[in-house]
């Protein structure tokens, strides 16, 4: 009946519209996170709630629904389960190997830079106070502190002197995910703008998204636009360090390539081998979302050439407070904002709780240019707002 079944760990926003994706193509999705109700249970066949950090939680998960995929959404989790499964015969996506080496920012940054000589900050990792003031005396000031194990720009800091050093460490120990206490302290990069290179690996070659332009505050994601005017070299120089990273990890699927742009460089920054919180302007930009096309890798499904739309845009819609009970209002002022030549659509992610800068919900725009669509987007998400009762 089912085309594939998908054990998806991890029940996010970007889960949920993985999970759309995938039951389109007539896939049996099965959605695990650590609360109950989460965005992507909404919408999935079947759901556990456990801790993706119990190992035996994990495999036990994976032994009842005997899936053909298992599809990671977050960062922590009991990666030697993963290769225990793999190595018996079930596909990890894209790779047990990529979701290990990915999981922790330490990793990846030696397969980038040790390994295949990529352009990345200087760097040092830290276990300790004394080995961060160590590690910034080797990038020196400023710094940016996070942690090998977070996600969504949680335990993120810029530091300017010595003295906020030891609040950047504490502030990292507390927003780090695992049991890995371990730190990055890297080289402050003075770039003209970041992008996410959207990079899908198919059994047929590398494909490549047009580029998408981002601003963060606090290290996580506020909005994002595509495309970006770079240098067509610039853009090509991206393009081949992302293969060789993403054809290094192996398996299939689309991966989220960061990098720092310069006036004449392009500068590794991240990767995630999964769907990007910045791709979520693909719902309103593309021919095929990130998400469509991370399920056709999947499934090794045929991918056409990805088309862009037009200037696009989106804005992400924060709580200010944690709260239990809650209704979102402002909807029809919002989609209001859309015209008979740019569109605008707001995505609610469903979770069942607030806290303070939790996304709750993004607005997508389209526009006559980049500026024009990040404006609408903006007004939209401003329009959506959270009644707490």
């Amino acid at each position: 009946m089912f085309t594939a079944k998908i054990l998806l760990l991890g029940s996010g926003e970007l889960g949920k519209e993985f999970v759309i994706s995938a039951k389109r193509l007539g896939c049996q999705v099965v959605a695990c996170d650590s609360y109950a109700d989460a965005p992507a249970m909404q919408v999935a066949d079947a759901a556990e709630v456990f801790s993706m950090l119990d190992a035996d939680a994990l495999r036990a998960a994976i032994a009842k629904h005997r899936p053909d995929y298992i599809v990671p959404e977050v960062e922590a989790i009991r990666t030697e389960v993963l290769h225990e499964f793999e190595e018996a015969g079930t596909t990890v996506v894209p790779s047990a190997r990529a979701t290990t080496m990915t999981m922790n920012r330490d990793r990846i940054r030696e397969v980038a830079a040790a390994e295949l000589g990529l352009r990345t900050s200087k760097y040092r990792y830290a276990e300790s106070l004394e080995e961060v003031v160590a590690g910034a005396g080797h990038t020196g000031f400023p710094c940016v502190i996070k942690p090998v194990m977070s996600s969504s720009g949680k335990g993120q800091s810029t530091v300017r002197t010595a003295a906020e050093l030891e609040a950047a460490w504490d502030y990292a120990v507390a927003n780090m995910r695992g049991d890995r206490r371990k730190v990055i302290v890297e080289e402050f990069v003075a770039f003209e703008y970041e992008i996410t290179l959207l990079t899908v690996r198919t059994r047929d070659g590398v494909l490549y998204c047009e580029p998408i332009g981002h601003r963060q505050e606090r290290g996580d994601y506020q909005e994002s636009w595509q495309p970006v005017a770079m240098h067509p070299q610039l853009l090509d120089d991206a393009k081949a360090m992302a293969a060789q990273v993403v054809d290094n990890l192996g398996g299939y699927g689309i991966f989220g390539v960061e990098f720092f742009v310069t006036a004449d460089e392009v500068i590794f920054s991240e990767l995630s081998p999964r769907p990007h919180d910045t791709g979520m302007v693909t719902l309103l930009s593309q021919t095929l979302s990130e998400f469509d096309l991370h399920t056709r890798a999947i499934l090794g499904l045929p991918i056409p050439r990805i088309r862009l739309h037009g200037p696009t845009a989106s804005a992400v819609i924060l709580a200010d407070r944690e709260a239990e009970s809650f209704a979102i209002e402002g909807l029809a002022d919002a989609l209001r904002l859309g015209t008979a030549e740019h569109e605008v659509d707001v995505r609610l992610f469903g979770k069942p709780t607030t806290r303070k800068n939790r996304r709750m919900g993004v607005a997508l725009a389209a526009g006559t240019t980049t500026d024009d669509a990040r404006a609408r987007a903006r007004q939209a998400a401003d329009a959506v707002r959270i009644r707490y009762s």
